[in-house]
């Protein structure tokens, strides 16, 4: 039947019957990209700017879920290569997104503040930052929502903590610490300190599920917090960062990881196409 259709459809023209004359498809302006990766070896302020109100699709392992990871990498042809292409069944798709600090319930709360972009794939407690020509700074840490189930989390760092220094670059280090009082964090008062030590570890060919980077950047963060009252904790977080797409892909280790290239991870999470 479809095929008798369609013969009817191509041969169905009558007598007087004409065919515009239609003008050749011309295409449309595409316009400059904002950001063309240049790979010389460093990525630049300008090339880790935050885009506001723009979804980013991640495949995230589910919560308890830990996952086998291969940190080091591996040397092919003189290059490093990180092999994170793995296709997990049970993986999850998390959208996250950075958004303007105006307009939040916490705002006031942080006036130098910019935009606030997610800590966690479920965006329950969000991060509050602000992007310089020097460094990605760190303001504080405040719960989505004014009053959520699990309690309200609103802390301000006394001097804003830098999480990225700029051009970042494989061999750069720094420490930075932020102080906090008067703080709620699960909705109980919270004083104490969050000290960040970041470690640009290398660059090398990042393999992941939908994409590949050629010249992608290992960071390593731990961050040790250490409460006013109560036992000091740690835990390790290696980031992927390429030119004009930022962070790609992230390992978190267990708490108070002690191995650099740890090789279990409590949550990992990779740049992806919608599934």
């Amino acid at each position: 039947m479809t095929r008798v259709f369609l013969l009817a459809a191509l041969f169905a023209c009558g007598n007087n019957q004409t065919f515009p004359d239609r003008g050749r498809f011309m295409p449309g302006d595409a316009g400059a990209l904002d950001c063309i990766p240049d790979l010389n070896g460093s990525i630049e302020s300008d090339e880790l700017l935050p885009a506001i109100g723009v979804p980013v699709s991640l495949l995230v392992s589910p919560v308890g879920i830990e996952r086998e990871v291969n940190i080091a990498g591996s040397i092919v042809d003189e290059q490093r290569v990180w092999s994170l292409d793995l296709d997990f069944a049970d993986d999850q798709l998390a959208q996250i997104q950075a958004s303007d600090l105006a307009g939040q319930w916490f705002a006031d709360s942080f006036p130098e503040g910019e935009f606030v972009a997610p800590l966690d794939p479920a965006s329950q407690t969000l991060g509050i930052f602000r992007h310089t020509e020097t460094a990605l700074l760190l303001y504080g840490l405040a719960s989505a929502e004014e009053n959520p189930s699990a309690g309200q989390t609103l802390y301000a760092y006394a001097s804003p903590v830098e999480v990225n220094r700029f051009p970042i670059t494989a061999g750069d280090e720094f420490v930075s610490v932020g102080e906090v009082s008067g703080g709620t964090l699960l909705g109980l008062p919270y004083a104490g300190r969050d000290i960040y030590e970041v470690r640009v570890v290398s660059t090398g060919r990042l393999q992941l599920i939908d994409f590949e980077f050629e010249q992608a950047h290992r960071v390593d963060t731990r961050v040790t917090v250490e409460p006013a009252v109560g036992v000091a904790t740690s835990r390790r977080q290696v980031s992927w960062f390429f030119e004009c797409f930022g962070e790609v892909a992230r390992a978190t280790s267990r708490p108070d990881e002690t191995e650099v290239d740890f090789t279990t991870a409590a949550e990992l999470r990779r740049l992806s196409l919608e599934r």
